[in-house]
C-alpha cells in the first residue's frame, strides 16, 4: 500500500490528467519540510528501474496544506517537465509515482562530506545558477559524480566554482 502523500501525488494526477476525480486521503502528519519533489517513473521492466517520466519540486514552501503542495507539484511532474511531453491518459495507472520530503540544506566545503545515498544537493554558481541532484538516485554512487551531474544541471561546466549544500529527504513510495 503507498504512502498516503503518494496517493495525494497520483489522485492530483488522475484528476488532472484523466478528468477523474478520487477523494484523496486525508494525511495526518506535523512534518514541514522545506522543498517538496514529486517523480514519476515508467513501470520496472525485468527487476530494472523505470525511466524517468517527469520529476519537479518546490523548494522554500510556504506555510499551509502539504497535501495541497504535493498535488500541484505532481500535476506539474506529469505535465510540465520541459525533458518530457505531458503525461497521456493511459500512462498514469502504470505510473511509480515518489515523494520525497526535503529537509533544510546545510552548507559543505570538503565534498567528501557528500553521500549520494543519504544526501541529495544543490549546487550554485555564477549568476546564481542553481542546480539540484534528490538523494538515492540510481547511478550516481560517488561525490564526485553527484557534483559533476548537479553542477552539469545548473548549466555550468565541469569544475566550475560553485557552493555546495546538501539535504537529507523523506522518500515515500
Amino acid at each position: 500500500m503507498a504512502h498516503p502523500l503518494v496517493e495525494v501525488a497520483l489522485n492530483a494526477i488522475r484528476t488532472h490528467v484523466g478528468g477523474e476525480t478520487r477523494t484523496a486521503p486525508t494525511v495526518d502528519t506535523d512534518r514541514a519540510p522545506w522543498g517538496v519533489f514529486v517523480s514519476l517513473h515508467k513501470p520496472p521492466i525485468n527487476g530494472v528501474d523505470g525511466e524517468l517520466r517527469g520529476c519537479i519540486g518546490r523548494l522554500d514552501l510556504r506555510p499551509g496544506s502539504l497535501e495541497k503542495e504535493v498535488a500541484g507539484v505532481a500535476v506539474s511532474s506529469a505535465t510540465a517537465d520541459p525533458r518530457f511531453p505531458p503525461l497521456r491518459r493511459d500512462e498514469v495507472e502504470d505510473l511509480d509515482v515518489t515523494v520525497y520530503l526535503l529537509d533544510p540544506p546545510e552548507a559543505v566545503d570538503d565534498p567528501q562530506d557528500l553521500d549520494p545515498e543519504k544526501y541529495g544537493i544543490i549546487v550554485t554558481g555564477r549568476g546564481g545558477r542553481r542546480g539540484l541532484l534528490l538523494p538515492a538516485i540510481p547511478g550516481i554512487d560517488s561525490p564526485e559524480r553527484q557534483l559533476e551531474l548537479a553542477t552539469r544541471k545548473a548549466g555550468l561546466s565541469p569544475g566550475s566554482k560553485v557552493t555546495i549544500e546538501r539535504f537529507t529527504a523523506e522518500i515515500l513510495n
